[in-house]
């Protein structure tokens, strides 16, 4: 089954489409503008849907709008439905990012062919039912959802890039190590640790180039340091810190890109108080220099 390319449109918007493969699809879409987009497509009742909001909010409507569900920023869900369609009916906010992955069940299986039983809904209690799963998009996910939204390089390659990208997405959304642990873990249960944990990972972002230590972040938002460490590692699947270079260093990629910065001045933006330590860092992220990742984009 093919994916009806029949797109109604509301406010001139369309996704961005990819296929990476027979029964295999990446729809992305940036809302720039100040008023809400909707998009619409039909989708299959053998498709698998992922849906990702990188920035914004994003909001599912079914039924013809009888019921709606927001995705709000770096969060995810996860839509399969076996018995009805389940049409894509999604509203965008201003300054809104949404990516999202169709494949149709065969195809799936196929790529979890040995751990069919690891994934909730391949195994066979499950297989004629509907499943619904909402996450949190973790900082390895982010970037590789940036790059499938942000692509500027060689047409060309397009399909290619988003292939290993969708495979790399796949991977990663099925591998947090935050869902082996979500029955048993009470941490998550407790809204108010969740928000603080929240909390700390705006101060680091915002202050990205001065953060505070570990120690003054836990007295900042009134969680101790081992709840801070555990709660952020459950959540974003990443310690603090590894998580902000993540974050920096994906910044610096579209300073770099921008071309309104030097190298210089890109880290000195992230908190790098030298040039070197800047260099050395962005290659050990991306395995090249700043200045020959510039050259890359010409």
């Amino acid at each position: 089954m093919k994916i009806n390319d029949r797109d109604k449109n509301v406010a001139e918007s369309t996704f961005d489409k990819t296929k990476i493969d027979e029964d295999f699809f990446i729809l992305t879409y940036k809302n720039d503008q100040d008023i809400t987009q909707s998009l619409v497509k039909e989708v299959h009742s053998d498709f698998i849907q992922f849906h990702f909001c990188l920035k914004g909010t994003t909001t599912f409507v079914f039924n013809q709008g009888q019921y709606k569900l927001d995705i709000h920023e770096e969060s995810s869900l996860l839509l399969y439905n076996p018995q009805r369609e389940l049409p894509i009916d999604l509203q965008l906010t201003p300054k809104s990012w949404v990516a999202s992955i169709l494949i149709s069940i065969k195809k799936f299986h196929g790529l979890f062919s040995q751990e069919a039983d690891y994934i909730s809904f391949l195994n066979v209690d499950n297989k004629d039912k509907k499943y619904y799963k909402d996450g949190i998009i973790s900082p390895s996910m982010a970037i590789v959802l940036n790059q499938l939204i942000n692509f500027n390089y060689n047409s060309s390659i397009k399909n290619l890039y988003f292939r290993g990208k969708a495979f790399e997405l796949l991977s990663l959304y099925f591998n947090r190590s935050e869902d082996a642990d979500v029955e048993q873990c009470p941490f998550l249960v407790d809204e108010t640790n969740v928000i603080k944990i929240r909390m700390a990972k705006d101060i680091i972002v915002a202050r990205m180039a001065e953060p505070p230590t570990l120690q003054e972040l836990s007295d900042e938002i009134g969680l101790n340091l081992k709840k801070l460490k555990e709660g952020f590692k459950q959540i974003y699947g990443d310690s603090v810190f590894s998580f902000l270079f993540d974050y920096k260093m994906e910044v610096a990629r579209k300073l770099l890109e921008s071309g309104e910065h030097n190298v210089n001045e890109v880290g000195h933006k992230i908190g790098y108080s030298t040039s070197s330590h800047f260099i050395a860092a962005f290659k050990k992220k991306y395995g090249t220099t700043p200045k020959k990742y510039i050259m890359s984009l010409s």
